[in-house]
C-alpha cells in the first residue's frame, strides 16, 4: 500500500504529519545494548551458578580480557568447574553462536522500521506546455502490520536465545564430560603402568628359574605372554588418554603452549547418596530449553496464521494523492486507489498453508515434551545405576581384594605360597582398583548427563567417554593368571 503526497501547501503538512507519525511508531525500534546478550548471561547463571562467567568477544579489548582470565584459569591445575570456564569463554564456535543474536536483533530492529518513503517526478511536455508530476510514497501496509511483524521479529529473537543458550549448557557438559574422561584416561594409564611393572618382574623371574631347571617352559611361556599383554593394554591406554585429553583441549579452545594444561591426580570422591527426584519430569518440563523454543515456534506460527487471515482478501492496496501542474493552467489536485480485484485467488491457499504450518508444529512441540521426558527419565536411572555400581565397587571389591591381597602377603612370608602368585594376587588388586576408577569415571558421566537432560536434549551433549568396555579397560588382553 502506498501513499503519495505532493510536495507544495496542505499536501507537504499532511505529509509531514504522516511522517510524525510513522517516526512515532518507529521511535523504540533500536537496537539493545548488549544485543539481546544479557538475557542469555542470566539464563545460563541461573543453570550452572553465579559465578559462571560468559563473555561476548565483540571488541579487541574483550578478547584481551578473555585471554587474560583463560591465562589465569591455565595456570593451575583445571578442575572441571575450571574446563567448563575455560570452554564458555574461549570456545570459538560458541563465540560464532553468540553472533546469531545479532543478526536477530537486526531483523528485530528491521521489522520495527517502516520502509524508506519513495519519490516519485515526472515532466512531460506538450507542445509549447510543461507538466510536472511531484509526489512521496509511503508504504502503508507495512505501517498496518508493523506491530504484528514486530511481535513476530521478537519471538524469533527470543528463540535465538534459547538456541544460544542450549549451546552454551551443552558445551558446558560436553567439557565436564571430557574432563571427567581425561583424568580416569591418566588414572588408568598410572595403574596399567603397575601392572606392565608386575608383568615384566613375573617374565624376568621366570626366564631365571627356567634357565637354572626350576621352571618348565610352559609356565614360562604364560609370563611372557602376559608380560606381552600387559604392554599392549598400556599402548591402549595412552592412545585413549591422547584422545581424552585432545577432545578437552579442543572443547576449551587451547592451542600451543596452553595445551601444556595440568590436570588433578584423582577424580571426585563418590558421593554419599544420589539425588532423590520424584518429580524430575515437571522439573524438565519447567527447565528444558527445547520444549520451550518449541512452545514459542507454536506461538510465533499462531500469530503468522492470524496474519495471514487479515490479509485474506486484501493484499495489495495503494493510496496515492497527487499534484499536477502546468505551465499556463491551474493545478490539477486529486487522489487514486489501486486495489487488487481476488478474482482468481481468494488467499484460501495461503490460509490453508498457515494452518498446516501450525499444526505441523503443534505436533512437534508435543513429540518434544515426549521425548524430553523419556530422555530425562533414562538419565536419571542411568545417574542412579552408576552410583550404585561405583558404589558396589569402592565399598565391597576393593576392600575385598586388599583384604585377599593382605592375606597372599602373610602366607608368602610364611613360605605357604611362591612369589608367583603373589604376583599374580597384585595384578588382580590393580585391576579391580582400575574397574573402581572407571565406574567412578562412568558415575560422574551420567551425573553430567542428567544435569544436560534437565535443560536440553541429551543429543546435543553426546558422551565423550568411553563404557566400561574401553579398549583401556584392565582386563582387555590381559587374562586373570
Amino acid at each position: 500500500m502506498n501513499m503519495a503526497v505532493v510536495r507544495s501547501g496542505g499536501e507537504w503538512r499532511r505529509a509531514s504529519v504522516a511522517a510524525g507519525i510513522a517516526l512515532l511508531l518507529t521511535g523504540c525500534a533500536n537496537f539493545s545494548p548488549d544485543g539481546g546478550f544479557g538475557t542469555v548471561t542470566q539464563s545460563v547463571q541461573q543453570h550452572l551458578g553465579r559465578d559462571v562467567q560468559l563473555q561476548w568477544a565483540r571488541s579487541p579489548e574483550q578478547r584481551s580480557a578473555i585471554d587474560a582470565r583463560v591465562a589465569e584459569l591455565l595456570a593451575g591445575p583445571l578442575s572441571a568447574e575450571d574446563a567448563v570456564q575455560v570452554a564458555l569463554l574461549n570456545n570459538r564456535d560458541l563465540q560464532a553462536a553468540f553472533f546469531e543474536l545479532g543478526v536477530s536483533e537486526a531483523e528485530m530492529v528491521q521489522a520495527g522500521r517502516l520502509a524508506n518513503p519513495g519519490f516519485t517526478f515526472r515532466r512531460l511536455t506538450r507542445g509549447g506546455e510543461i507538466e510536472i508530476e511531484r509526489s512521496i510514497h509511503f508504504n502503508l501496509v507495512r505501517l498496518a502490520t508493523l506491530p504484528l511483524a514486530r511481535r513476530l521479529e521478537a519471538a524469533r529473537l527470543e528463540r535465538s536465545q534459547s538456541k544460544a543458550t542450549t549451546q552454551v549448557l551443552a558445551l558446558a557438559a560436553q567439557t565436564r564430560k571430557a574432563w571427567v574422561s581425561a583424568v580416569a584416561a591418566d588414572e588408568t594409564v598410572r595403574y596399567m603402568r603397575h601392572v606392565q611393572t608386575a608383568a615384566d618382574a613375573s617374565a624376568e623371574l621366570a626366564r631365571r628359574m627356567a634357565a637354572v631347571g626350576n621352571w618348565n617352559a610352559l609356565n614360562q611361556a604364560r609370563e611372557q605372554a602376559f608380560a606381552a599383554e600387559a604392554m599392549l593394554v598400556v599402548a591402549r591406554a595412552l592412545r585413549a588418554q591422547v584422545a581424552a585429553r585432545e577432545r578437552l583441549t579442543r572443547l576449551m579452545g587451547l592451542w600451543g603452549e596452553q595445551t601444556a594444561f595440568k590436570l588433578p591426580q584423582r577424580l571426585p570422591e563418590l558421593p554419599a547418596a544420589v539425588q532423590d527426584a520424584p518429580d524430575i519430569e515437571q522439573r524438565a518440563m519447567a527447565t528444558r530449553l527445547d520444549v520451550q523454543a518449541a512452545t514459542l515456534d507454536a506461538q510465533a506460527m499462531a500469530s503468522s496464521l492470524g496474519l495471514n487471515r487479515a490479509t485474506r482478501f486484501v493484499n495489495v492496496l495503494d493510496l496515492g494523492v497527487d499534484r499536477n501542474s502546468l505551465t499556463a493552467a491551474p493545478a490539477q489536485r486529486g487522489y487514486e486507489v489501486s486495489l487488487e480485484l481476488p478474482l482468481f485467488d481468494w488467499g484460501a491457499s495461503r490460509v490453508a498453508k498457515a494452518e498446516a504450518l501450525y499444526m505441523q508444529s503443534v505436533n512437534r512441540s508435543a513429540q518434544v515434551a515426549i521425548e524430553a521426558r523419556s530422555e530425562v527419565r533414562e538419565a536419571y536411572l542411568a545417574y542412579r545405576g552408576a552410583h550404585d555400581i561405583a558404589r558396589q565397587h569402592h565399598e565391597q571389591i576393593v576392600p575385598l581384594r586388599k583384604r585377599i591381597s593382605d592375606e597372599n602377603l602373610l602366607r608368602y612370608n610364611a613360605m605357604l605360597i611362591g612369589v608367583f602368585e603373589l604376583l599374580a594376587d597384585a595384578r588382580a588388586q590393580i585391576a579391580a582398583v582400575n574397574a573402581s576408577i572407571e565406574a567412578l569415571r562412568d558415575f560422574w558421566l551420567a551425573d553430567a548427563d542428567l544435569q544436560m537432560a534437565l535443560v536440553g536434549p541429551a543429543a546435543m551433549a553426546a558422551p565423550s567417554g568411553r563404557s566400561g568396555s574401553d579398549a583401556s579397560a584392565p582386563g582387555d588382553g590381559a587374562p586373570a593368571h
